[in-house]
């Protein structure tokens, strides 16, 4: 009956959100925003978590309203996402402005295939529509496998209209695809701040150990494609920023784990400088850490560890 229930309310909004007017539906997202923030609940109270170890001199009054700003930005991106099928491309194109694009411009025309790193910041499948629609360049993506699974092909429907491939995280043979696709000269596009196998490789994130996917090093050393971290975010404007940040190269010395922890560590720091210049825009509800993850160290009664 949950599943059922999911499916119905995510479907609603695919079918209703996007005949809205586009003031109309910036009101509701702000409203369930805030009605969200105000019940306190597991994800705003995990996004406060986080956000403290972002900005960890914030007191608890700033951390409210980073809270409050980051669940409006959460609503944002769902209020854009039901709408974005319904969006003309020109609409589209201003839509988002990026810089230093030549990176992923040249890396394109170079030939050699590129993979884009993001992190859950502001709206990465209005970013991906830009590139599709902009650029021209269709390119493939990995999905996490949602329950029910008509959920999860009403996402991947919708990523698919919006020029994208989209490829199962779990059940097929993705990275091998990924690979082909790079290995032609395409573009991969991959969400990489959050480790979904829990087998990713350890980094150091604003002061702490978290684990990201080792997917996009692996494939940039596998294939020869450069890998590119990008960062996005809302400025108080109806257009979405990004930058597209220098290359992280594969390291010339040291075993492929090493390398693979090497490139892994770079796009962490690539990505913390997104968040820490707006926390606001991190839409992390989950547990990332692996102090959050993990049970710590038994403790004896002195408080002491043993």
């Amino acid at each position: 009956m949950r599943d059922r229930l999911t499916d119905a309310l995510y479907g609603a909004g695919w079918s209703t959100v996007k005949k809205l007017p586009e003031p109309a539906a910036q009101r509701l997202g702000r409203t369930i925003a805030d009605l969200a923030w105000k019940r306190r609940g597991t994800g705003v109270l995990r996004l406060e978590s986080n956000l403290a170890r972002v900005v960890p001199d914030a007191t608890p009054e700033r951390l409210a309203q980073l809270s409050r700003a980051g669940m409006r930005s959460y609503l944002r991106y769902w209020m854009e996402s039901f709408r974005l099928p319904s969006w003309s491309e020109d609409r589209v194109r201003n839509g988002f402005e990026g810089t230093d694009l030549h990176h992923l411009t040249d890396g394109l025309a170079a030939g050699k295939g590129v993979v884009l790193a993001l992190p859950h910041l502001a709206n990465w499948d209005l970013a991906g529509a830009w590139v599709t629609t902009e650029l021209k360049t269709p390119f493939t993506t990995v999905a996490e496998r949602l329950k029910p699974e008509t959920l999860y092909d009403r996402f991947v429907a919708y990523r698919e209209s919006l020029g994208m491939e989209v490829l199962p995280h779990t059940g097929g043979s993705a990275f091998g695809a990924l690979a082909r696709r790079l290995r032609a000269g395409g573009l991969v596009c991959l969400v990489a701040d959050r480790d979904l196998s829990a087998s990713g490789v350890e980094v150091k994130f604003f002061g702490d150990t978290a684990r990201m996917p080792a997917g996009p090093a692996m494939l940039a050393q596998q294939t020869g494609a450069l890998l590119l971290p990008v960062t996005l975010w809302y400025d108080g404007t109806p257009v979405m920023k990004g930058r597209v940040h220098p290359p992280v190269d594969v390291p010339e010395t040291g075993t492929r784990a090493e390398k693979t922890s090497a490139m892994t560590q770079a796009l962490a720091d690539a990505f913390a400088i997104g968040i820490a210049d707006h926390p606001e825009d991190w839409h992390m509800l989950q547990r990332l850490w692996l102090a959050d993850l993990e049970p710590r160290p038994e403790q004896d009664p002195a408080g002491e560890t043993s």
